[in-house]
């Protein structure tokens, strides 16, 4: 036994040390774009999203931009104000992305080119500057490249990107202290291009390895009868979102009234709307040092830069689990061993041994309840007296043989979240594996979303297959009702909840918003593809192979349970044993939480690193799971099915605290809707976290017990 856990934990470190080597490396796409000069290059617009809400927005829906004109472009037949065809995955992040008006031609500059006044009326200019003064930014896209700002490191030895760009900005009148908004009505593009590699660059095309966006505010003065400012680079005041006063005065308008309106009511004809020009500039600039292959490093070096603090969350669980690991060896190699050869050397001594019973021990049961025993061949043995006598005259895990394998209440439940949790697995192995190898990469927009989705409708196989096994092995016999529970347990809730949280978005005209067909093509994947599949596993799971064989019978009449040290209770060992798989992630929390709450990029770059964590964070809840149901067993409480896959989900109590405290001290979310979906998805990742971990904790757990306790039996 020692030999075979020493294997397994170098088997452990074996995989933790490939792991370690992947540092996801980048796989570009299956096909490079290149240019020839004078070529028309696409820009699309997609849309705004911001730090202080989680409401996002189609760029092209905004009121104070320029509509779409429906222009065709170029020899592809590109028209302006088309959508573009979307995966899931895109749809289900808020992605609009459509054809914009901007014109771009490989290698032609442009100074200055006018794009469009837009008429804004008093509720498009509110809506503008509630867009400035929440912080949104915009999101274009140029050969699957988002818009970015570069930046120079406070060093200046390095350069990196930051997605998007601002709409405008607010400042405050010196004069009467109130707050004045500005909108970004000019952009300078800037594509940077790189040769392009092979017979394409012979020919002299380039690809595009760069797209920067630098947005900035130019006033209606000054400008041209194209309505071209004068100067782009030296500007006085900017476009302010702000209607012209009229002649009038305001106290000659309210002659016979006390009520002064504010500047933005004094709407007289003059000032019925806001006339906004847009203007653009367009620069080609060659980039040698930056190839195509690498076009996104830029992206992710402030997650480069992080480095050490990833390596040492990645040490940090290591030495958890180390510790842990001499723990569980001193388990089965010195304790549990030398239980079992006590046991084994007394049964041996005239098939019959009796040691003096202590004094705290439980009663007996009578003859008639003693628990027969299963041979190692599965049938009954005919004398199984001298096995009984002296697992009855012991104390500790083996006092409660005859109970430790009797079905857990609610057992059909816990079948169906252990087959839910297996799917979760699959999910999350698949996801976790392409991720480092590079086939789930920055540019598969949506691609994240996509393919979970459709690792987990086939896990559904895997889903059946464990819950009908689990579900025969306590007893069950309606395995198509337990097939329809486990397809529907954990789906529906995330449906429900879901399709809740979509009416307050709806509410607030999001794209955040599922649109509905969205929603069909769920329920039709739920119902059509993942019920069937869920349905063929539990079939057969139940049918074919059937249950697990127990090494032991469970008795009649249950035995009574002692009354147990408060550590070792069900709630306080559970969130006790939780604490330490959450110390073996929390560092590496906070990258995650950035990427997904604060960055809103849904980049996340190091899955070497965060593979190597998560192999870590299995194995600790494996053994965390081994000590808390081996203490409990010893207290003679035989109640460890549900227990154990509490202990192995209990973490997910302390990360959802984190989520409390992330939300309090690093978000700066507004509105009740931004924080009701942030309390939403951080339950329901919470959740999906619950029922992975806990689904590991509760099979290495099974193994477990029927590992110890079939080893006592007697060859």
């Amino acid at each position: 036994m020692a030999a075979d856990y020493r294997l397994g934990h170098l088997t452990w470190f074996a995989v933790v040390s490939l792991i370690s080597l992947a540092q996801a490396f980048y796989i570009p796409g299956w096909s490079i774009r290149s240019y020839s000069d004078g070529e028309v290059v696409p820009l699309f617009v997609n849309k705004v999203y911001s730090d202080n809400t989680q409401l996002q927005y189609a760029y092209a829906e905004l009121p104070f931009v320029c509509p779409a004109s429906g222009r065709k472009y170029g020899a592809g037949g590109l028209v302006s104000g088309s959508n573009v065809a979307l995966n899931l995955g895109e749809v289900l992040r808020g992605d609009r992305i459509i054809m914009s008006d901007y014109e771009l031609e490989m290698g032609k500059d442009e100074e200055a080119r006018y794009l469009c006044s837009h008429k804004v009326d008093r509720a498009g200019l509110q809506r503008a500057r509630e867009v400035i003064d929440n912080g949104y930014v915009a999101e274009w896209i140029v050969d699957n490249l988002p818009g970015a700002t570069r930046f120079v490191s406070a060093d200046k030895s390095r350069k990196y990107y930051a997605t998007g760009f601002k709409l405008g900005y607010k400042e405050y009148s010196p004069v009467s202290g109130r707050p004045r908004y500005f909108i970004n009505n000019h952009v300078t593009i800037v594509i940077r291009t790189h040769r392009a590699p092979g017979k394409d660059g012979q020919q002299g095309k380039k690809v595009i390895v760069g797209f920067e966006v630098y947005a900035k505010s130019i006033g209606t003065e000054n400008r041209d009868k194209n309505g071209l400012p004068s100067s782009i680079q030296h500007v006085h005041n900017g476009m302010e979102l702000a209607f012209p006063r009229s002649n009038a005065t305001l106290a000659e308008k309210f002659p016979d009234s006390s009520y002064v309106p504010s500047e933005d009511e004094d709407d007289g004809d003059a000032a019925a709307t806001l006339t906004i020009p847009y203007t653009y500039s367009v620069y080609f600039r060659d980039e040698e040092s930056i190839e195509w292959a690498n076009r996104w490093d830029l992206f992710f070096v402030d997650q480069e830069d992080n480095t050490k603090i990833h390596w040492l969350a990645i040490i940090n669980s290591l030495i958890i689990s180390g510790l842990l690991t001499a723990v569980v060896a001193v388990i089965f190699t010195r304790t549990i061993r030398g239980e079992i050869k006590n046991y084994r050397d007394g049964s041996m001594e005239d098939g019959k041994i009796a040691p003096k019973r202590p004094k705290n021990a439980s009663t007996p049961r009578k003859a008639e309840e003693k628990p027969s025993l299963l041979g190692r061949d599965g049938e009954h043995e005919d004398d199984v007296s001298s096995d009984e006598d002296a697992i009855e005259d012991t104390t500790g895990w083996k006092l409660v043989h005859g109970d430790v394998f009797r079905a857990p209440a609610y057992g059909g439940i816990l079948a169906s979240l252990t087959g839910s949790g297996m799917q979760l697995v699959v999910m999350a192995s698949g996801l976790v594996a392409l991720s480092c190898f590079g086939f789930l990469n920055p540019s598969f927009r949506g691609g994240y979303i996509s393919v979970g989705i459709t690792l987990f409708v086939i896990a559904g196989v895997f889903s059946g297959y464990f819950s009908a096994r689990v579900y025969r092995t306590f007893g069950g016999q309606l395995w198509q009702k337990n097939a329809i529970v486990t397809a529907t347990l954990f789906p529906g809730l995330l449906f429900i909840t879901v399709f809740i949280l979509n009416l307050f978005v709806w509410a607030q005209a999001s794209s955040t918003a599922l649109p509905f067909g969205t929603l069909v093509a769920l329920v039709a994947l739920w119902l059509l593809i993942q019920l069937p599949l869920v349905y063929l596993g539990a079939w057969y799971g139940f049918v074919k192979v059937g249950p697990w064989q127990h090494p032991i019978k469970a008795t009649v009449i249950p035995r009574q349970i002692p009354r147990n040290s408060w550590y070792s209770r069900s709630v306080q060992s559970v969130l006790l044993a939780g604490l330490i798989p959450f110390a073996v992630i929390f560092i590496e929390l906070l990258f995650v939480f950035k990427s997904m709450w604060q960055d809103k990029s849904g980049y996340y770059y190091v899955f070497g690193f965060l593979a190597v964590i998560g192999v870590v964070l299995v194995a600790v809840i494996m053994e965390v799971t081994v000590i808390a149901v081996y203490i409990q067993l010893c207290s003679e409480n035989y109640h460890w099915w549900w227990h154990s896959f509490a202990v192995g989900a209990s973490s997910t109590f302390w990360i959802f605290l984190y989520c409390v405290y992330y939300y309090f001290n690093h978000l700066h979310i507004q509105g009740f809707v931004s924080s009701l979906l942030f309390f939403a998805y951080s339950g329901l990742a919470c959740t999906v976290y619950a029922l992975l971990t806990g689904t590991v904790g509760f099979l290495t757990a099974y193994a477990f017990i029927r590992r110890i306790y079939g080893a006592i039996k007697v060859d």
